[in-house]
Order: structure tokens, then sequence, then C-alpha cells
């Protein structure tokens, strides 16, 4: 157990030193362009299409899977939210609702063929990733289906009242302390030995810091994009999910042992179709943002977003063995990779170069998963 937490700890820390040197090297680089509020407010904007292709994503890892088809099934999923609202005019409810449906029906066909027709996870969603952008091109003939309505807008490009803002913040603030004091008092409760308060509270004051500057330099722009409440109540579900539920806790079991699992009664073909289910309505949702943000949906969209999702969950410690990682630690290796894009491409650096400094730090970070897994 204290070496699970010591290396959770150097992870969390590995990340933040990370985003530090992120920050610090392009802030000098841009002559701050970096950190002004208009870039942090589009930065965050980035960060929750990859982030909500992580939350669905980490749990697939978590389940010693892996899903190759996110970027093509985003597109097609963007495809079909703009085919509804710019040439059948249907009401935004009901687009979203399809989006959401038609998302969680490929999710599930995934993983039916993972699960119960046992044909391997790499395979099914290379095949999926060639047959969703074929079955895109076919559907739009290759062309922008565009300009998406000012409803459909509201979800990808609109901003938070301030009022609103700053009470989100204020509620979010006071969760953190909240939950660091239940805590204390369960494991009071329970007779288990608590860490030091000043400790505790002190990383609660910390996250509170960050929490109340990021709502400082987002309300001295426009506010609070909308699509950070959305990817932050995903976030609140996926970890509740993930630590809370009997469901949750089947997933992290198939992963670390799926015999194991399987003789304790626990239906792992259900779960694992379930997980890929899930996996398929956080595209969905990925979808809507990126098809809003873009006002249309392109037969482009969604090209290699795979990489930033898989990249994301790795550098956030998930490891590609299955049975660990955290829906937080996906979301802050989805800041580290929207950061280096959003960086190089303020510095105009080359499309090739940001490909070839993405693929070494999948490659760096599945490494040090390696590694870390040899020391234990």
């Amino acid at each position: 157990m204290f070496k699970t937490i010591k290396t959770s700890q150097l992870q969390l820390l590995a990340m933040l030193a990370a985003m530090l040197l992120i920050v610090v090297f392009f802030s000098f680089a841009t002559d701050g362009a970096f950190v002004s509020p208009r870039n942090i407010s589009n930065l965050i904007r980035q960060t929750a299409i990859v982030g909500v292709l992580a939350i669905g994503m980490v749990f697939v890892i978590i389940s010693a899977e892996i899903d190759l088809s996110v970027g093509s099934m985003m597109g097609l999923l963007g495809g079909i939210a703009a085919i509804l609202d710019v040439w059948f005019h249907f009401p935004i409810l009901l687009t979203v609702l399809v989006t959401v449906v038609a998302g969680l029906v490929l999710g599930l066909f995934n993983g039916w063929w993972v699960a119960y027709q046992k044909v391997p996870s790499f395979i099914v969603t290379l095949a999926g990733m060639l047959a969703f952008r074929g079955i895109l091109v076919g559907l739009t003939d290759g062309a922008t289906v565009a300009p998406t309505s000012s409803s459909l807008a509201i979800i990808g490009q609109s901003y938070i009242p301030s009022g609103w803002g700053i009470s989100v913040i204020a509620l979010l603030c006071l969760g953190v302390v909240a939950r660091v004091y239940t805590r204390r008092q369960a494991r009071h409760k329970h007779g288990v030995v608590n860490q030091a308060a000043k400790f505790e509270y002190g990383k609660a004051t910390i996250a509170v810091s960050v929490l109340l500057g990021l709502l400082f330099i987002l309300e001295s722009y426009r506010g609070i994009p909308t699509p950070i409440l959305i990817m932050g109540g995903l976030i609140l579900i996926a970890t509740y999910v993930a630590k809370r539920t009997s469901f949750g806790r089947r997933v992290y079991a198939i992963g670390g042992n799926i015999e194991a699992t399987r003789m304790s009664g626990v239906n792992v073909e259900r779960t694992k179709m379930l997980v890929f289910g899930f996996n398929g309505m956080m595209v969905a949702v990925a979808a809507l943002i990126l098809t809003s943000r873009l006002g249309a949906g392109s037969p482009a969209a969604g090209n290699m977003a795979e990489l930033d999702a898989i990249a994301a969950c790795v550098i956030g410690g998930a490891s590609l063995a299955g049975g660990v990682g955290v829906v937080f630690g996906a979301i802050m290796g989805a800041l580290i990779m929207a950061s280096l894009d959003n960086g190089m491409s303020m510095l105009d650096v080359p499309t090739f170069w940001q490909l070839i400094v993405k693929g070494m730090i999948l490659l760096l970070a599945v490494w040090l998963d390696v590694k870390t897994k040899k020391a234990q």
C-alpha cells in the first residue's frame, strides 16, 4: 500500500512539474502571450475536447483494452450532429440526444466484438477507425456540413455568466475542503490513522488557490467557457463511478486479473461491453463540443484524436497493462497535451514537428510505465 501511494504521489508531482516547465517555457518563448487571459481561455476550451475523450478512454485502458477508433468515431458523431442541425433542423436537445445515443450504440458495437466475440480490441477498433471515417465521408459526400445553428454553438462557444461562474467555483472550493474533512472523519471513525491535518488541508488550500486564480484569469477575459463546465460535470460523475460504485470496482478488477474476477462471479463480458458503451457516450459529448466550436461537421474532424486521448491517459498514470488509472490523472494528461499543442501552434512549429514531439512523449510515458512496473 505504501509503495502504491508513493508511486501515485510521484506521478502527480511529475505531471505538475511537467506542466510548470511547459508554462514557463512557452511563456518566455511567446513573450507572455501564452499566459494571457485570452489564450488561457482558449487553452482550457481545447483541453475540454481531449479531456472528455480521456475520461472515456481511461476506463477502457483500466480494463486492459484499447480504443483506436475514438478519433474517427468523434468525426462521425460530429458529422451526424451537424447533419441533424443543418440539413434537418432538429431542435438542439433532440440533436444532443440522438448524437449521444449514436455514440452509445457505436461503443456497444465495439464492445460486443471485444467481449463476446473475443476479437482483440486493437483489431476491432482499428477496423472501426477505418469504417467510421468511411461512413462519415459517405454521409457528407466528402463535403463540410455548415454552418451550424446558434443553438448548437452554445455547447462549444458560449461562456457562463459571471455570477454563475463565481458560484460554481465557490461550490467547488467548499467541496474540496468538505471532502478533506469528511474523509478525515471517516478514517477516524474506522480507526484508520490520518495524515497530518496541516498536510491534508495544505493540499486543499493549494487546490482552492488554483481554482480562484483560474477564476480570476477567466473572468478578466469573457468568463468560464461552457465546455469546461461540461467537462467538470463529467469528471465528477466518472470519478464517482470509478471509486464509489460496484461497476467501477469491477472494471479495475478486470484489468488487474481477469480470470480471478470471472471466478468471483463478475460478468466480465457485460462489464467490458458497458465500458466501451460509456466510452462511446464520452466520444459523443466531445464530438458535440468540437462540432459546436468549429461551427461545422468536417470529414477530417477528429483525425489523430485517439493519439491525444491515449497519451493523456498514459501521461496521467494509466497503465496499458490494465488495472491502474484515475480520471483526474487523465485530465492532467489532457491539459499537458493541449498545452503542447497550443504552445507549439503559437510558435508556428511545423505540423510534422508537433506530431514527432507528441509521439515521443507517448513513447516516453509508456516506457516510464514499464520501468515503474519492473521496479515494484
